[in-house]
């Protein structure tokens, strides 16, 4: 009994983190988290992009030099 205590108490935000993700996996989640992601991942950015117009501008034409 004292062993699986252990083991629990070792491996507890593991197990926990299994069970979730199993959860998410199983209630097709994973598809909604991915594209709040990516439209997070977007306005930020736009935003850095709408700050920095004349950086990213130089660079932009830098990169297309290039190739």
């Amino acid at each position: 009994m004292n062993g699986v205590k252990d083991f629990w108490n070792q491996y507890k935000g593991a197990i926990i983190g299994i069970i979730i993700a199993i959860l998410i996996l199983v209630t097709r989640l994973h598809d909604l988290i991915l594209a709040i992601v990516v439209l997070v991942l977007g306005a930020f950015i736009g935003n850095y992009v709408q700050q920095n117009k004349e950086e990213v501008k130089t660079k932009l034409k830098g990169f297309i030099d290039k190739m």
